[in-house]
C-alpha cells in the first residue's frame, strides 16, 4: 500500500464525511490510478461507505441536520435499488460499467454545474 493511497483514503473519507462524493472520487483514483478492476472498486467503495457514511451520520443526527420523516422513505428504495446496482453491476462487463459510471459523472457535473 503506497502513501498516496493512503492519503487518497484520508481525503475521500473527509469529503465523504461533508457529503461531498468522496467514494466517488475514491472509485475514480482505485480505477484510473490504482489499477483496479471497476467491478472489484465497486465493491471495495461499498464496504468504504459503509464506516464513513455511519460516522457522518452520526455527526448530523446529532446536529439536528437529519429530516426523520424522509430518512425511511429514502432508506428503503435505496437497500433495495443498491441490491439492484450490485447484482447488475456483477453481470456486465468492466469497460460497460466504466462507461456508464463515466456518464452518470458527466450527469451530475452538468447538472450541478447549472443548478442554482
Amino acid at each position: 500500500m503506497s502513501v498516496l493511497s493512503i492519503l487518497a483514503g484520508l481525503v475521500c473519507g473527509v469529503l465523504s464525511g461533508f457529503g461531498i462524493g468522496g467514494g466517488s472520487l475514491l472509485l475514480i483514483y482505485m480505477t484510473e490510478l490504482g489499477g483496479v478492476e471497476q467491478a472489484a472498486a465497486q465493491g471495495i467503495n461499498l464496504l468504504y461507505f459503509l464506516p464513513t457514511s455511519s460516522a457522518a451520520l452520526i455527526f448530523h443526527f446529532k446536529n439536528g441536520l437529519v429530516e426523520k420523516k424522509a430518512l425511511l422513505w429514502a432508506a428503503l428504495p435505496g437497500m433495495a435499488l443498491s441490491a439492484l446496482g450490485a447484482l447488475a453491476a456483477t453481470n456486465l462487463a468492466s469497460a460497460l460499467l466504466r462507461r456508464l459510471f463515466g456518464i452518470f459523472c458527466v450527469f451530475v457535473g452538468v447538472k450541478m454545474f447549472f443548478k442554482k
